[in-house]
């Protein structure tokens, strides 16, 4: 990444942006007052989110919800169709940023292919109660949420985390409820953070509909076999789970230009675990797991994937030789193929995109580090750092080169670093956010570790013994 392409990435925003946000922002203030009580201010919002979709396919649909939400219809079909404007509001906004990049980046992407569905869909008892539980949030809003509301999610959860292709949904519930009754009573709290929440609650309403029916029904578009390079290990923490996403690059097995995907595998978790014990969490994911603290390279055999989205088989996978990800990522990512995100992934904050930049300087500023290039400077998101990989601040300020992830944050764009080559005590060293996989190799927190205790064997030690009564 050169100065030139931050200039042209930084230079302004997508015309209507702001507009779109601003839209949103409405409809988000409506839910935390709740559906139940649509005022002047809410119905206004409300009305300009249904103006701003008439000349789409959803004209209709939404206009109509819009009219009985304001009318005092609250119901589980209009709320559908609210959280399915919110989002291609999100989507288009989402789109418009990832052409910015594409276009300062010069990286050419596919375009999104719909795929018939795996499997016939029905109707899901499971999915029914999440969507009841998901409209009486938005009907009562954000600030009427009290403990017997949040505890009506339980029953929601419990079925669908019965269900292995509804696992996404349940997750994304089970830690939207968990928040809530950290905040429980939200009519007490200051403020409100009705833009997570509704995201949140947006996505979940769109998951929890028949027609999306979980991870079977989207169906399989191509199979991915060859050499998989991984440059970026992206870590989601969350009290109630843990998911790692590997953004590498793919040489298929039978030839072609090298293309840009992505591969996630996660695990429920409780909020003790924190640090190095999350990677204990994966041990279910060997290969993955070697590839990324041996630093290798991956050879796949008929992977499922959609657009860019690899369904990570552990035993379809073997290690390969080692590869520097910064010399791949200097040969390779300019020329590499981006693919389209899916429908449902299309928003602002979803945005990842991997990048390589070096011969920067980094200066520590009063909004925190920043790297300037040629004149232009780039925000660096160090709050992202994960706390189970050896990647610091204080590393970043003295690197030279670093891997990153573009993401759309607070009106700006960012630089999330996932590794960097940096100079200490005189020498060069490169660093990755997954350097611990398999282990930390860092003797003073390893001692540290070992003496706060594996609290991941303990608690698996406990839910044994409770199995076995």
């Amino acid at each position: 990444m050169r100065g030139t392409q931050i200039a042209a990435l930084t230079a302004g925003h997508p015309a209507g942006l702001t507009d779109a946000l601003n839209l949103v922002a409405g409809v988000d203030a409506a839910l935390t007052r709740g559906l139940a009580r649509v005022g002047e201010e809410d119905a206004t919002a409300l009305a300009g989110l249904a103006g701003a979709l008439a000349t789409t396919p959803l004209a209709n649909l939404v206009g109509e919800a819009v009219d009985k939400i304001i009318a005092g219809s609250g119901t589980q079909e209009y709320v559908a169709a609210l959280a399915g404007a919110r989002s291609a509001v999100l989507g288009a906004v989402h789109d418009a940023l990832l052409e910015q990049v594409d276009v300062a980046l010069g990286r050419s992407r596919a375009p999104w292919a719909p795929v018939p569905a795996a499997v016939p869909v029905e109707a899901s008892p499971a999915l029914a109660g999440v969507r009841a539980w998901l409209s009486e949030v938005a009907v009562t809003g954000w600030r009427g949420v009290d403990h017997e509301l949040v505890a009506g999610a339980g029953t929601a959860v419990e079925a669908v985390l019965a269900v292995p292709e509804l696992r996404r949904l349940a997750v994304l519930l089970d830690g939207l409820a968990a928040e809530l009754r950290a905040c429980v009573p939200v009519a007490m709290m200051s403020q409100v953070p009705q833009r997570r929440w509704a995201d949140l609650w947006a996505r979940g309403v769109l998951l929890a509909q028949d027609t999306a029916a979980g991870d079977a029904a989207l169906g399989v578009a191509e199979r991915a076999s060859g050499r998989l390079l991984p440059l970026a290990v992206d870590v989601h923490e969350h009290d109630t789970a843990v998911q790692i996403q590997v953004h590498a690059l793919l040489e298929p097995a039978g030839g072609g230009s090298p293309r840009l995907v992505r591969t996630a595998v996660g695990a429920a978790k409780v909020d003790s675990i924190v640090g190095p014990a999350l990677w204990r969490l994966l041990s279910a994911q060997p290969v993955l797991l070697a590839a990324l603290a041996q630093r290798c390279a991956v050879m796949v055999t008929d992977l499922p994937m959609r657009g860019a989205d690899v369904h990570w088989q552990d035993d379809r996978a073997r290690l390969d030789e080692p590869v520097d990800p910064f010399a791949a990522a200097r040969v390779l990512l300019p020329g590499a193929l981006a693919a389209a995100s899916h429908p449902v992934d299309r928003h602002p904050a979803a945005i990842a995109e991997p990048v390589l930049i070096e011969g920067y300087a980094v200066s520590d500023r009063e909004g925190g580090l920043t790297m300037e290039q040629d004149g232009h400077q780039l925000a660096v998101a160090v709050d992202r750092l994960p706390s189970c990989g050896p990647l610091t601040p204080e590393l970043v300020a003295a690197s030279s080169a670093c891997l990153g992830l573009l993401r759309w944050d607070a009106g700006r764009w960012l630089l999330q670093p996932v590794a960097v080559q940096a100079t200490v005590k005189r020498k060069v060293v490169a660093v990755y956010t997954g350097d611990w996989a398999c282990g930390v190799t860092d003797a003073k927190v390893a001692k540290a570790d070992a003496k706060a205790g594996d609290a991941v064997m303990v608690l698996r030690e406990r839910a044994g013994r409770l199995l076995r009564r």
